[in-house]
């Protein structure tokens, strides 16, 4: 089964989730909203964030590679299938990501 998460909903957080299908998906959320060197001991999770500052298009091409490539480092349950970014229309020079992933032995 494929799930989509989207970077304008990233929810709550529930701690010591039971279910495996809620915790891919938390992690993942987790993953798309934390910055590369803030978690103490653990600087490397996250999103290198290099897409910043960047022109629109570059920052997209960018935000979909680091997306990809942190999901696969640090949410091995996960397959990614798609990811996509658009530009908020409320918010100019605002970027939002969606991944589609479906989750291995489910």
């Amino acid at each position: 089964m494929n799930y989509i998460i989207s970077t304008k909903d990233l929810g709550s957080i529930t701690l010591n989730e039971t279910d495996t299908v809620k915790s891919v998906l938390q992690n993942i959320r987790i993953i798309l909203s934390t910055r590369q060197f803030s978690v103490p001991l653990y600087r490397e999770f996250g999103l290198p964030m290099q897409f910043l500052d960047k022109p629109i298009p570059v920052a997209k091409a960018l935000l979909i590679a680091e997306i990809r490539d942190a999901i696969t480092e640090f949410e091995p349950r996960a397959n990614v299938l798609n990811v996509t970014a658009e530009i908020d229309e409320n918010a100019p020079g605002k970027i939002h990501a969606t991944v589609e992933v479906e989750i291995k032995d489910e």
